[in-house]
């Protein structure tokens, strides 16, 4: 296994196992283009200070306009972007999309799903795209994307209380009676306002579903997994978070990229 590779594998599981279905001459920069990814999602987490963030962000912009340096990532990313096998402004609209998460706060629904669309969509998009995806296929990706970032902005909201934050939209919040400094303070409480928006990344998946070209079956298998947990979290009940992945998980994603269809 590459350090690419068991980098995604350590950070991103989910996506690892969907890009075990790639073509062999194209895995490996998906796989790249997942660490890429996983840079970007870090530029916040690690900052103390939002003006950090959008200075990591900065770094990476950088590197995707043409700057070389000395990274693990940044290296075969600036020689794949060299070499026509990813584009620039695919990655470039992503590091955009990730500015948003300098924010203390999403204001509304609608700017929570361009958000969504900008980053878990845009990236299924550079996948698609890199696997050979037309635009309407494409266009279907972006919504397939931003549906599995749906899921994992509701898996993460614990997370993130423990880092003083909260990205839910503030207007769904208000509509159960609740705020981002009570979502920080009570991430138990958001059973409701998790209901309401999986019904959101749900209807998104509908939206992208179906038979997919062969080629770019990779870049749609993660949305397999996003409906089986946007299925837990829409039920009324409380959910346990989701965990590890089990074998009916797997076969979920395998199943689908035998009959090419999600």
């Amino acid at each position: 296994m590459s350090p690419l590779a068991a980098m995604v594998r350590r950070h991103d599981p989910d996506r690892f196992l969907a890009a075990l279905f790639a073509p062999d001459d194209k895995r490996e920069t998906l796989l790249l283009l997942y660490a890429f990814n996983h840079e970007l999602a870090r530029a916040r987490e690690v900052a103390s200070q939002p003006m950090l963030a959008l200075i990591r962000l900065q770094w990476w912009r950088e590197v995707v306009e043409g700057t070389h340096r000395r990274h693990e990532v940044a290296e075969p990313l600036g020689a794949a972007l060299d070499a026509g096998l990813l584009s620039r402004e695919d990655l470039l609209a992503m590091i955009a999309a990730r500015e948003t998460e300098a924010d203390d706060s999403v204001a509304d629904l609608a700017t929570w799903l361009d958000y969504l669309a900008g980053t878990a969509g845009g990236l299924a998009v550079a996948a698609g795209r890199l696997l050979g995806a037309d635009e309407a296929t494409c266009d279907r990706l972006r919504d397939l994307g931003a549906g599995y970032g749906v899921a994992g902005q509701l898996a993460n909201v614990k997370a993130l209380a423990y880092q003083q934050r909260c990205l839910l939209p503030e207007d769904v919040l208000a509509a159960h009676q609740l705020s981002p400094g009570h979502v920080i303070q009570h991430p138990e409480a958001i059973g409701p306002v998790r209901a309401a928006l999986a019904a959101e990344g749900l209807r998104l998946l509908r939206a992208g579903g179906g038979w997919m070209p062969r080629g770019s079956i990779a870049a749609a298998l993660p949305s397999v997994l996003a409906r089986r947990d946007l299925r837990r979290m829409a039920k009324p009940d409380p959910v346990q978070p989701i965990g590890r992945r089990g074998l009916g998980d797997k076969l979920a994603v395998v199943r689908a990229a035998l009959i090419g269809s999600v």
